[in-house]
């Protein structure tokens, strides 16, 4: 299967609160032949690369937790210093984990990521994404088409290894908030973590999103390379839950068939 996230900005090169979702949703409505119990792979082509999806499967019908297996994932850049405008000079990770994002603690800003305000959160995030975009320049190994910056994710600073969650709010695209705790950013924190040696194969971190309180966890299950990159394969487990259908369709003679932007 392959697949294409969009957003109101455009599209990602991954989501994978998306993959789970898509994964109980291939298996539901006969997406994949012969699919098997207890739990099914489910093979996506996404944007940044081939993910596969393990889902829960009775016979009947899928359940959860649904877990996926990661793209490689890899540190682009450690404790780099960027000069964002109105709050100062702070101190950014880089992470790939099927899209690039921007790291720091909230504390860097002047900011909680538990207790501050959203709006003040989307503000100082998105404005270190822009200094990050002006100041610093992404490669991708494979395709420079994905080599963008997706957005900047704030988090609680607790990095090193630890049962307890460590939370973190991600801003994407044109402000937008995510509402879980990010698939494709646990897998770019999860490979910044493994980088730095504060965590190994297989120990497990949990995730908390500071807007919802939804959780996934998270892991490095494979070492291995891209391109001139030390990477890992992580793996993602979380939770999906339908909330709806729909049909979308094009008309020739409609004049807004392509879209249309408002803000």
């Amino acid at each position: 299967l392959a697949a294409l996230f969009l957003h109101g900005a455009g599209y990602s090169a991954m989501c994978g609160h998306a993959v789970l979702a898509l994964g109980r949703f291939a298996l539901d409505y006969g997406l994949v032949a012969s699919p098997s119990r207890p739990e099914t792979a489910v093979r996506l082509r996404c944007p940044c690369g081939p993910v596969t999806a393990f889902v829960p499967w009775d016979g009947r019908c899928s359940g959860n937790p649904v877990r996926f297996h990661s793209v490689p994932a890899f540190a682009a850049a450690t404790d780099l210093p960027i000069d964002v405008p109105g709050y100062g000079k702070v101190v950014v990770d880089i992470g790939y984990g099927g899209t690039f994002y921007a790291f720091l603690s909230a504390e860097q800003l002047g900011l909680d990521v538990c207790s501050s305000k959203t709006r003040d959160l989307v503000n100082a995030a998105s404005a270190v994404t822009e200094a990050v975009k002006k100041q610093f320049k992404l490669h991708h190994p494979e395709s420079e088409d994905l080599a963008f910056l997706y957005g900047t994710i704030l988090t609680d600073g607790k990095d090193a290894f630890s049962e307890e969650p460590t939370t973190n709010i991600c801003v994407f695209a044109d402000e937008q908030v995510d509402r879980s705790p990010t698939g494709s950013g646990v897998t770019a924190r999860i490979a910044l973590q493994y980088h730095k040696g504060l965590i190994q194969l297989n120990q497990t971190r949990t995730f908390r999103s500071s807007t919802t309180g939804s959780l996934f966890t998270g892991k490095a299950v494979q070492a291995t390379k891209f391109g001139d990159y030390n990477a890992v394969v992580v793996e993602v487990s979380g939770e999906a839950f339908y909330t709806g259908t729909a049909t979308f369709t094009v008309e020739e003679e409609d004049p807004l068939k392509y879209g249309f932007f408002f803000k």
